[in-house]
C-alpha cells in the first residue's frame, strides 16, 4: 500500500513538473522577436525598431507612414491583449472573452454603440489619417502573425485572437471618453434626482462654490453659502417618511459613498524667463488608474516630414494608436490634462416622443444574448422612475474623434499648436504647452458641441439645442505667456468665470490641488527639472489643516479616552507621509464624517441605482456649513448635538482602519504607508490571487493623495511623470509605474518600476540600443 501511494506521489510530482515545463516553454514560445529581420510588402522602405534597457520601442522610418506601421508592430508585440481589452470595453464586447460577468458592464457600453459610430466615422476620415490607421493595423497584425504562441491571456481564456483593424484605433480613443467623462453623465442625473427628491434648494446646497479656486485669470466665483435646506422636508411623502423613521445613528455609520476617481491629471508651465536655458519648460502627469500593463508605452519616433527634415518625437503613446500622446519633438513639447466642462445633456422625455428599439447582440464563450436599446432622436434612452431621459454627450457626434492630434509632432511652437487644437478629436483637455522659445501656452483643445445652453439637470426637448450639438465648438479658451510667466491646471476650474459658465461644469475637481500647484509655483523665480519633479512628488497636506484641526479639538473634549490619538494627531507631520499615523486618522474621519451627514441622501438615491459619489467632492464647503451651523434636523433621530456624530464618525473610521489593518489594535500600525500601499495589479491576478507573485508589480509604501499635487492611491495615480524644456531632452524625465512589455518572462515588464517607486527621475530620451529588429520590404514582382 505504501509502495502504491509513493508511485502515485511520484506520478503525480512528474505531472506536475511537465505541466510547470510546459507551461513555462509555451511563455518562452509567446516571447516576442526583438532581434533580427521580418520581411513585410506593407512598408516602403527598410524600418528599424531598436529597445533601450526600459524596452522604449525607438523607431527609425522612412515616412509616417512606415512609423505608424513600426509603432503597431511593437504595440503587438508587448501589449496586444491590452490593447484587445480596451477596444472590447468601449465597443461592449468583453464578454466573449470573460463570459456572463461581463454582460452588466457590455451593456453599459453598447447603451452609446460605440463599435457603429467608430467604423461610421473611420470612413469619413481624411484619406491621409485613413492610411495611416491601415499602416498602423498592418503592423499589429504582421506581429500577431510573427507570434510562434499567443500570449498566456489568451491560452487562459481559450480565446481566440481578433486582428486589428483600423477603426478598432477609434475604440482606443472613446474608451478615454468613458473614463474621462463617464462621471459627467452620472453626474447630472445625480443632480436630477437630487432636485426631483429633495428641491432645487438642496441641489444648490450641494454644488455651491468653494474656496479653493485657483483660475489662471484669478477670477472667482462668490463663496457665499447658501442657505441650508431641512433634510426632512421633501415634495416626496414616501421620503418624508422614510426619513422621519428610519434614520438612526447605526444606519447613518453603516452607509459608504463610495470614493470618486479623479481622473485626471496636473500639468503646468512656466516661460522661458523662469528658466537659466530661455526654453519654456512643461510638467505633466496624468493620474489615472493602475493596472498590469500601466496604460502608456514610451516611443521615440525618427522620420523625415514632407520637406525631407528630419522629425524626432520622445513620449508615450496608447497601445491602439499610432500617435504620441504626451511628448516632445525638441522644439515643442505638451502634456493633458482632463478638462471637466459639460459635454452632456439629459433630455426629460414626453410621453408622445416617438421611440425605436435597436438589438443589440452580445456574444459569449458560448452562445449569445440579446440587448433591446430604446433610442429616441436625441440619443439613446434610459428609464429612471418612471421617467424617460435620453442621452446627447459629445462622444456621440461625429467629430467626437479623429487624428488630428498627430499634426502635434511635426509643430514647432505653441502659437500653431493651439491654432490646430479646437479640431483634436480626443475627449476635451487642458492642452499644456511649452516651446524652445521660451512660449508657455494654455489651451481647451478637442470636441465641445456649439450649444450655448448648459445645465446640471435634465433639459426638455424643446429646450435642447439640437441644431447646435450637430456643430463643434471652433474657438476654445486659450491664455498664452500670462505677466506672471506661469500657467498651471489640475481639473479644477482654469478659465475664467465667464467662460466658466459659458462652458459648464462637467465634474470639475475641487481645487485644492490646483491652488496648491499654483503656490509651489509662486514660491521662486527660476527653476530647473529638479524643481518640478520636487513639485509633482508634493504630498503636503494643506488641505487637511482644518479637518486636523477640528478633530483634535473635538478629541480633546475627552482627553482621557483619546490619549493615544492625540499623541497620533499630533505627530501627523502635516504630509501624506509614509510614516504618518495621524495623517491616516485625519481622512479616515473625513470621509466617514461625509459619509454620515449626507446619509440619508445617498440611500435615497441608491433606490435608483444613482450615488453621491460623484459629487463627493463637491462636498466640503457644505460640510464645513453644517458643522458651523449645526442644523439638528440633519442628525441622526436620536442624537440632539453634532458633537456625538462627530465622535462617533471618528470611532468607526478608526476602529475599521484597526480592525483591517492591526492584529494587536495598535494605531501604530495604521501609518499611511501601509493603508495606502500602491498595489498595481494584472487583471487576472484579481481573480486568481495565486498568480499575484508572477503578474502583479511588488507592493510599495505609499504616500499622497487626491488633495495634493501627489496623488496616489493603491491602484490609482501618476501615470507618467513627464519634465521637459524642448530642445534639452537630455535633462528630461519620463517615469512610469511599470514595463514596456505585458510578458511576464519579457525583461521588460518591471522595467522602470524600481525607480517610479523610489521617486527617481527616470530619463525621456532612450540610452543605448541593446536590441534591433529590422523591418524589411519585399521584393516587389516585376
Amino acid at each position: 500500500m505504501l509502495r502504491h501511494l509513493k508511485l502515485l506521489m511520484l506520478l503525480l510530482l512528474s505531472l506536475l513538473f511537465l505541466l510547470v515545463v510546459g507551461v513555462y516553454v509555451g511563455l518562452n514560445l509567446s516571447l516576442p522577436k526583438l532581434s533580427g529581420e521580418v520581411s513585410t510588402n506593407q512598408i516602403s522602405a527598410k524600418t528599424q525598431i531598436g529597445r533601450d534597457r526600459l524596452g522604449t520601442a525607438v523607431i527609425h522610418a522612412e515616412n509616417r507612414q512606415d512609423a505608424a506601421f513600426a509603432l503597431g508592430f511593437a504595440h503587438g508585440q508587448d501589449r496586444f491583449f491590452q490593447m484587445d481589452l480596451l477596444r472590447r470595453n468601449s465597443a461592449g464586447e468583453l464578454a466573449e472573452l470573460f463570459g456572463k460577468p461581463a454582460v452588466k458592464l457590455d451593456e453599459s457600453r453598447r447603451f452609446h454603440q460605440l463599435r457603429k459610430r467608430a467604423e461610421q466615422i473611420y470612413r469619413h476620415l481624411p484619406t491621409a489619417q485613413q492610411q495611416l490607421l491601415q499602416r498602423y493595423a498592418d503592423g499589429v497584425n504582421k506581429a500577431l502573425a510573427e507570434q510562434s504562441l499567443p500570449s498566456f491571456e489568451y491560452l487562459l481564456t481559450r480565446a481566440e485572437r481578433q486582428p486589428w483593424r483600423p477603426a478598432d484605433s477609434l475604440l482606443v480613443i472613446y474608451t478615454m471618453y468613458l473614463d474621462l467623462q463617464g462621471n459627467t453623465l452620472k453626474r447630472d442625473l445625480t443632480l436630477e434626482q437630487i432636485e426631483r427628491r429633495f428641491g432645487p434648494q438642496m441641489r444648490a446646497f450641494i454644488t455651491q462654490a468653494s474656496n479653493y479656486q485657483a483660475a489662471l485669470d484669478n477670477s472667482l466665483f462668490p463663496s457665499d453659502p447658501p442657505e441650508i435646506p431641512k433634510l426632512n422636508l421633501s415634495s416626496n411623502l414616501s421620503l418624508t417618511l422614510s426619513l422621519s423613521h428610519s434614520d438612526t445613528l447605526a444606519r447613518r455609520l453603516a452607509v459608504s459613498i463610495e470614493e470618486p476617481r479623479e481622473v485626471g491629471s496636473n500639468n503646468w508651465a512656466v516661460t522661458g524667463q523662469m528658466t537659466r536655458t530661455g526654453s519654456a519648460m512643461l510638467s505633466d502627469d496624468m493620474h489615472l488608474s493602475f493596472a498590469v500593463p500601466i496604460i502608456w508605452y514610451r516611443a521615440q519616433l525618427n522620420y523625415p516630414d514632407a520637406k525631407g527634415e528630419a522629425v524626432q518625437v520622445t513620449g508615450v503613446s496608447l497601445p491602439g494608436a499610432p500617435a504620441i500622446v504626451v511628448g516632445s519633438n525638441g522644439k515643442l513639447a505638451w502634456g493633458f490634462t482632463n478638462a471637466y466642462i459639460d459635454t452632456a445633456d439629459w433630455v426629460a422625455l414626453s410621453d408622445d416622443e416617438p421611440l425605436t428599439i435597436e438589438h443589440e447582440t452580445i456574444k459569449l464563450p458560448k452562445g449569445e444574448q440579446d440587448y433591446p436599446l430604446t433610442l429616441s432622436r436625441f440619443g439613446p434612452v434610459r428609464q429612471l422612475d418612471g421617467q424617460a431621459y435620453a442621452l446627447s454627450w459629445v462622444a456621440h457626434r461625429d467629430y467626437a474623434v479623429n487624428m488630428e492630434l498627430m499634426a502635434l509632432e511635426q509643430m514647432s511652437s505653441a502659437a500653431e499648436a493651439m491654432a490646430k487644437a479646437s479640431g483634436f478629436g480626443i475627449p476635451v483637455q487642458n492642452l499644456m504647452l511649452a516651446d524652445d522659445k521660451g512660449h508657455a501656452a494654455w489651451q481647451l483643445a478637442g470636441a465641445v458641441p456649439a450649444r450655448k445652453q448648459v445645465s446640471d439637470i435634465a433639459l426638455s426637448g424643446e429646450q435642447l439645442e439640437w441644431g447646435k450639438w450637430q456643430q463643434r465648438e471652433a474657438g476654445l479658451p486659450s491664455r498664452q505667456d500670462p505677466p506672471g510667466g506661469r500657467l498651471w491646471s489640475a481639473n479644477a476650474r482654469v478659465m475664467s468665470t465667464q467662460d466658466a459658465q459659458r462652458y459648464g461644469d462637467g465634474g470639475y475637481a475641487l481645487g485644492a490641488r490646483s491652488a496648491q500647484i499654483r503656490d509651489r509655483l509662486l514660491e521662486q523665480e527660476l527653476f530647473d527639472e529638479s524643481d518640478f519633479y520636487r513639485i509633482q512628488l508634493d504630498n503636503q497636506a494643506r488641505f487637511y489643516r482644518p479637518w486636523h484641526a477640528y478633530l483634535l479639538a473635538a478629541l480633546m473634549k475627552e482627553p482621557k479616552r483619546f490619549a493615544k490619538d492625540i499623541v497620533q494627531l499630533r505627530d501627523w507631520q502635516e504630509c501624506a507621509c509614509a510614516e504618518s499615523v495621524g495623517f491616516t486618522l485625519v481622512k479616515a474621519f473625513r470621509t466617514q464624517l461625509l459619509d454620515s451627514t449626507f446619509a440619508p441622501i445617498e440611500t435615497e438615491l441608491a433606490k435608483s441605482q444613482l450615488s453621491l459619489s460623484v459629487l463627493k467632492r463637491y462636498l466640503e464647503p457644505a460640510i464645513w456649513q453644517l458643522l458651523k451651523q449645526q442644523p439638528t434636523d440633519w442628525l441622526p433621530q436620536e442624537l440632539t448635538g453634532w458633537d456625538a456624530l462627530v465622535i462617533a464618525s471618528y470611532v468607526k473610521a478608526r476602529d475599521e482602519l484597526l480592525k483591517k489593518y492591526s492584529d494587536d489594535g495598535e494605531l501604530s500600525e495604521l501609518n499611511w504607508g501601509k493603508v495606502n500601499t500602491l498595489a498595481i495589479q494584472h487583471p487576472f491576478s484579481r481573480q486568481i490571487p495565486l498568480l499575484s507573485r508572477w503578474l502583479d508589480m511588488p507592493k510599495v509604501a505609499g504616500f499622497g493623495d487626491t488633495f495634493m499635487p501627489a496623488v496616489q492611491r493603491p491602484s490609482f495615480g501618476a501615470s507618467q511623470r513627464f519634465i521637459v524644456q524642448p530642445g534639452y531632452e537630455e535633462r528630461a524625465i519620463m517615469a512610469i509605474p511599470g514595463g514596456q512589455s505585458g510578458h511576464p518572462l519579457s525583461k521588460y515588464y518591471r522595467a522602470g518600476f524600481g525607480e517610479y517607486a523610489r521617486g527617481a527621475p527616470t530619463p525621456l530620451l532612450p540610452g543605448e540600443i541593446e536590441a534591433r529588429l529590422t523591418l524589411v520590404p519585399e521584393q516587389m514582382p516585376h
